[in-house]
């Protein structure tokens, strides 16, 4: 240890050389970044911690290591993905059960792992709402096998926050499963045994398909099929063989479904329940999108000087509750204001989305339900058919819109205000019509740089240091999070000493990881700045342009090779210069216009963009 290694260097040391050990793995590499856990073979990434950490934060990323770490010891993800069964929702309860499997096999073995694994166990449940669920189609399935069959392999019961979700299904699992379950703690070690059981649970319960016992060795099947996969990459199949387990950091997204497969499980009294938020996002070919990459200018490349003191923050962290709520009423009391204007812009983006979900007919059908506007026909020609008609539904496709919204000091006053509205109408209208809306924040921490710059100078001011201010990037609200539990946080924007510089490029490749995590099929991101990033401590290390040409490379990067819709609205500057589909308000009062015009533009199936090829309009 040196003189000038801080309490979180000493933390991240003996957590890597910790997870190294547990691991039993070669080369395995762990890192620490605002971005949250990730897995991707023995590369390891956990949260950074905080400045002023407590121990339960502490034990909160020790039980991510561990999580990783057991994984990474005693999973095969070649015999996983030979033994997975089909269909998404059997599959994330069959990923569950599996975590389960290498977790109590580390709890069994070290005794500080299961205090480590109750604490990041914990605080998913409290970032997920899962600690408030109150029936049983609250909780997803796969997250309470998970903690009931680690309370059965261990003995060792969930949280106190995560208990309610084993109590909720312990007895539909205990009643339909009873058998397997007596079984399965003797083959916690062999992990194809494992899988065997685990897929009878998951039958028993109607969420899969009995296996099949030839599935794996088929007298039909050559000899070198039993080991299809083995050897080729195999951890990239499934989103549980990246080494990636089901927890939630802060900031992190909530779980969702990939897609609506599979059978629903049933209470006693045939009610079915729904496996939505079973799944975990990405479960899909979107793991292959190209990582973004700056082309080559022949200038030095965009990079951070350090992101350690950068931070990923929910929106309540930031304010004690009082306060909050103060600001809440503040946001109220100018909604007020402007309720008539805001209300018919909110019925009529709601009526279009309405529109797009109604159903229609099929007529002239030789089955179905009988067409009684016909029958007169039969009346003058009794010899006449009778006709019958299905009621159809029109292709709408599952929609998630983030609003990326630029909380830097020059929206301070008017705009921010009207951005704060904004975003609280289009969630509330979005919610009402089953599209999930997620609301972002991007500001820095501090004015002409923070500890960045501190750490910069400290060295000797080298030259081209990147970028030299903290980042702070705040969650108003999750996608998966309901409006009546986030509302108060929308407040947060009136907050005065919030809002200071913008870093756009980095906040917008933050909100589109974010979005390409997501399960939905489609995907919009709604961005609403007042002009160019600004950071004056960048700025004056740097070529005057670097914040401005990062981001412009970040725009063209996901307009030309992400699926993810991209729309900018600006507030008194034009922003049309840097993306394609955009609008400039010259005067706040437009904005809530300009939010559901966008909005509408892109609901209308098969229309060409209302802001022309290039997407340049202009309100005055």
């Amino acid at each position: 240890m040196t003189d000038s290694e801080t309490r979180e260097d000493r933390f991240q040391r003996a957590v890597g050389a910790a997870t190294t050990a547990i691991a039993e793995t070669p080369d395995v590499a762990v890192a620490f970044s605002t971005d949250g856990p990730s897995a991707s073979g023995p590369r390891l990434r956990l949260p950074l911690p905080h400045r002023d950490f407590t121990p339960v934060d502490a034990a909160e990323i020790r039980g991510l290591a561990d999580s990783f770490a057991l994984k990474l010891r005693y999973h095969d993800a070649a015999v996983h993905t030979a033994t997975s069964p089909q269909g998404n929702d059997a599959r994330a309860a069959f990923d569950a059960c599996e975590q389960a499997r290498v977790e109590s096999l580390g709890i069994r073995a070290m005794a500080g792992v299961g205090g480590n694994m109750d604490a990041m166990l914990a605080r998913e449940a409290a970032t997920t709402g899962l600690d408030r669920a109150e029936a049983l189609p609250q909780v997803p399935l796969p997250w309470a096998l998970r903690l009931f069959l680690r309370e059965v392999l261990t003995g060792r019961p969930a949280p106190a926050l995560a208990r309610k979700s084993v109590e909720l299904w312990r007895p539909l699992l205990a009643e339909r499963a009873g058998t397997a379950l007596s079984e399965i703690s003797a083959a916690i070690t062999d992990q194809e045994g494992f899988a065997r059981i685990v897929r009878k649970i998951l039958a028993d319960i109607g969420v899969a398909e009995p296996q099949q016992p030839e599935r794996r060795h088929s007298e039909e099947s050559p000899p070198q099929d039993d080991n299809t996969g083995g050897d080729n990459d195999e951890p990239e199949d499934t989103g549980d063989a990246d080494g990636e387990p089901q927890a939630s950091a802060a900031g992190s997204e909530s779980q969702g479904g990939d897609s609506q497969e599979g059978a629903d499980v049933e209470t006693a009294d045939g009610e079915p329940i729904g496996l939505e938020g079973s799944e975990r996002p990405g479960r899909s070919d979107r793991r292959n999108w190209p990582n973004f990459e700056a082309p080559e200018t022949g200038e030095p490349p965009y990079q951070a000087y350090t992101e350690a003191f950068d931070e990923i923050v929910d929106a309540s962290e930031l304010c004690d509750a009082d306060e909050l709520a103060r600001l809440r009423a503040n946001l109220d009391q100018q909604l007020h204001q402007y309720q008539t204007i805001t209300g018919r812009l909110a019925h009529r983006l709601q009526r279009l989305l309405l529109a797009k979900q109604t159903r229609s007919w099929a007529f002239d059908l030789d089955e179905g339900v009988l067409d009684t506007a016909r029958l007169a026909r039969i009346v003058a020609n009794p010899e006449h058919p009778l006709s019958f008609k299905q009621e159809k539904e029109t292709d709408f496709r599952d929609t998630v819109v983030t609003l990326l919204i630029d909380n830097s000091g020059s929206m301070r006053g008017r705009p921010i205000t009207v951005a704060a509205m904004c975003a609280d109408i289009l969630s509330r209208t979005l919610e009402r019509c089953g599209v999930k809306a997620e609301i972002l924040g991007f500001t820095t921490r501090a004015w002409k740089g923070g500890r960045s710059r501190d750490q910069w100078v400290a060295a000797g001011k080298p030259t081209s240091p990147g970028r030299l201010n903290d980042l702070r990037h705040i969650i108003y609200k999750g996608a998966d999070e309901p409006l009546r539990r986030a509302r108060r946080k929308l407040g947060l924007m009136l907050r005065e000493g919030l809002l200071k510089e913008n870093i756009d490029g980095e906040a917008l490749l933050w909100a589109h990881r974010r979005l390409a995590a997501r399960p939905e099929e489609r995907r919009i991101l709604m961005v609403i700045s007042d002009g160019a990033p600004v950071d004056d401590s960048t700025l004056s290390a740097n070529a005057g342009h670097y914040l401005d040409q990062h981001l412009r490379h970040v725009i063209d990067w996901i307009e030309t090779r992400s699926p993810i819709e991209l729309v900018a609205i600006g507030i008194g500057h034009d922003v049309t210069r840097y993306y394609r589909r955009a609008v400039t308000i010259v005067d706040t009062e437009q904005l809530g216009g300009a939010m559901m015009d966008q909005l509408a533009s892109l609901f209308e199936e098969g229309s060409p963009s209302p802001l022309g090829a290039r997407g340049r309009r202009r309100r005055h």
